[in-house]
This record gives structure tokens, sequence and C-alpha cells, in this order.
């Protein structure tokens, strides 16, 4: 069963309070998604970090649960 978008949110949220994310379904199939996270945690850190950062919180649901993420990272102004 593929991992909801209030299930994204959520496990993204915990792992990044403060966050702000923006989801898209990208097929409509609710098992291939954008989102686009805002963080005050990925300032000063590298892009490769900050996406780091944001799968970490789906730990071993990635490739499984969740099949696809496209992650765009925002360090808020």
């Amino acid at each position: 069963m593929p991992m909801s978008g209030a299930d994204i949110e959520a496990a993204i949220l915990t792992a990044l309070p403060g966050a702000t994310v923006e989801l898209r379904d990208l097929a409509g199939d609710n098992d291939h998604w954008a989102a686009t996270v805002t963080a005050p945690q990925f300032s000063g850190k590298s892009r490769v970090a900050q996406h780091k950062m944001v799968y970490a919180a789906f730990g071993d649901k990635m490739g499984g649960e969740l099949h696809a993420l496209q992650v765009t990272t925002v360090v808020p102004t």
C-alpha cells in the first residue's frame, strides 16, 4: 500500500520540526510524489545533506511503502 500524502508530510514534520512541506502527486496514483521542504535545519548544509535529512525521515520505507519522492529543499529567508 502506498504511503499517503498526509503520512509523508507527518514524517517530514516529525524529523524536521518547524518545516513547511508542499506535496504534489506526480502521477495521480499516490505512489510518486514531489515535495518542496522549507526548513531552518537546512541552513549551512549542502544540498546533498539537506536531501539526506529529508530521506532519513522515512527510514526503510523508501523504495517500499514510499516508492518515489522527488525532493526540493529550501532554506527559509
